[in-house]
């Protein structure tokens, strides 16, 4: 059996053969899951005892990573009596404060250990069923990074989703590249990769921008959203602003860049206008403008591209700086993508590099 980077057995060898069976480990952050979180875990517990994907590949949920994030409910004891009914298969993970779903998220990956991260939420809206699915993308597609994109209208409140529809449809196209997939909080990992994050990103950076530093073989499957097994959780403006920033500022420097090209624009434009009031003198048609408007508009014009272009980089700077703080890595070394996807040594460096054709 070929061997993995840590030099144990690898389980991924040959996907599709039943003789091999991937691992899954699934980390939920919990904050409010009180009311939910225990028929969650009940659902996922089903596939302990390992399960077939449609196409043939055996999995097994090998972890479930609770990671309590400090909320205002009881959760932390529906936590501790789930540890107690699956001893060494419910692994908590103990924050000290609130930090945020983000970080949560971020710290059950990074005491993860299965060949696959699966990332849900605590409310119920996510199905286990679309575990399976998913794997199947991972391998169909080649990708180290499935999301699970609602298939039908999301069970939250008008405010959140109006929100997350400008973010996902509006601002992410601007800020990141056009082939960049819509976020979504259900997502399957590649482990070494999903660690790798965790490792890297710094405390305020957004889980997915951060995810992207690491790879770009993404796809994308519709999921069947269910309805939350509590009140719908409505985010207050003061939180949606606060996530929606979050997203622009782990953007990079692409925001920074728009201050820079609005000022060339702007000094561009003042001295077009004083060569077209000069080239009229000289023709002997009078622009028709108060004396003293058009040399105060260029300067105007002018000075202002200027400065707002040197504001663009010293942004440009300052956003070097922030994406170092951020913890963005100059490279990440993974395993063989042969070794998790099961392709022949033989196989061309075209096919380690799939183009996200599943997209969405």
């Amino acid at each position: 059996m070929p061997l993995n980077c840590t030099g144990e057995p690898n389980v991924n060898a040959a996907p599709g053969t039943t003789s091999q069976r991937v691992t899954v480990s699934v980390v939920i952050p919990v904050y409010r899951g009180e009311a939910t979180i225990e028929q969650l875990v009940s659902e996922l517990a089903a596939y302990r005892d390992g399960k077939i994907t449609p196409a043939g590949r055996p999995f097994t949920l090998s972890e479930v990573r609770l990671v309590w994030d400090h909320g205002p409910d009881a959760s932390d004891r529906v936590i501790r009596q789930l540890e107690t009914q699956y001893p060494e298969w419910v692994r908590p993970v103990w924050l000290s404060r609130n930090f945020g779903q983000h970080a949560a998220t971020v710290a059950g990956i990074g005491a993860s250990g299965g060949n696959w991260v699966v990332t849900m939420d605590e409310d119920g809206q996510h199905d286990p069923a679309a575990i399976a699915r998913m794997i199947d993308a991972a391998y169909a597609e080649r990708a180290s990074l499935v999301y699970g994109a609602p298939a039908n209208k999301p069970p939250h409140g008008a405010l959140r989703n109006a929100a997350s529809w400008f973010a996902k449809r509006v601002v992410l196209p601007l800020l990141t590249s056009r082939d960049t997939p819509a976020f979504h909080s259900y997502r399957l990992i590649a482990g070494d990769a999903a660690r790798a994050m965790a490792a890297y990103a710094g405390p305020d950076v957004y889980l997915d921008i951060a995810l992207g530093w690491i790879t770009t073989a993404v796809a994308t499957i519709d999921v069947d959203m269910r309805r939350e097994g509590r009140e719908a959780n409505n985010y207050r403006i003061r939180a949606l602003l606060s996530h929606f920033w979050r997203l622009v500022l782990s953007s990079g420097n692409k925001p920074l860049r728009v201050v820079s090209i609005f000022g060339g624009l702007c000094a561009v434009a003042g001295l077009l206008f004083a060569l077209w009031i000069v080239v009229s003198y000289l023709l002997g048609h009078d622009p028709g403008l108060v004396a003293g408007w058009a040399s105060a508009l260029v300067c105007t014009l002018v000075i202002g591209g200027v400065t707002l272009g040197s504001l663009g980089i010293i942004a440009e700077y300052l956003g070097l700086a922030a994406t170092m703080s951020m913890g963005r890595p100059s490279f990440v070394v993974l395993e063989d993508p042969a070794l998790r996807f099961g392709v022949p040594k033989d196989v061309g460096a075209d096919h380690d590099s799939p183009k996200n054709s599943g997209l969405s």
